[in-house]
């Protein structure tokens, strides 16, 4: 099994509307960057778990946990052109984005903020690519070590 985050801004899409969904699972689908689609395509398998991470907002931070539950398969919002994530150079026939679907597991008991999450940088979280500088991903790998660290500090 491997371990994710997955970012998100709560007003396009939160925690609270996976929740919502038929059978708690959405598509992630919308993602435009190579490195976070190569992880989707090439790595990430149904059973992988993921920390759902709240971006953009005056507190940002880890606030629930999803399961990776399909393979990859091509973003169909590629293909639409009324859709913001329209990309007119991919073709049906190859692909150029994908996604995977995500079921809701839980909402962690608290918000685990970035600052908490920056303040275990040279520790516990050395390498966690959440807390480099300038890192922008919407979706990163996280070590099983990180994962366990990050869960311990749910409860305070």
């Amino acid at each position: 099994m491997a371990y994710w985050l997955f970012k998100s801004e709560p007003d396009a899409f939160g925690i609270d509307d996976l929740k919502s969904r038929s059978e708690q699972t959405e598509p992630w689908d919308g993602v435009r960057n190579y490195q976070a689609r190569n992880m989707m395509r090439d790595q990430m398998e149904v059973g992988d778990l993921g920390l759902f991470y709240h971006s953009n907002i005056k507190e940002p931070g880890v606030v629930g946990i999803l399961e990776i539950v399909s393979d990859a398969y091509p973003d169909p919002t590629a293909f639409d052109p009324d859709s913001r994530y329209f990309d007119p150079k991919s073709d049906p026939d190859n692909p150029r984005w994908c996604l995977v679907d995500v079921r809701y597991v839980r909402h962690l008991e608290r918000t685990i903020s970035l600052s908490e999450l920056k303040m275990h940088a040279d520790q516990a979280l050395d390498g966690f690519p959440l807390v480099r500088k300038g890192n922008r991903l919407s979706i990163m790998p996280v070590t099983q070590s990180q994962w366990e660290f990050i869960l311990s500090l749910e409860q305070g």
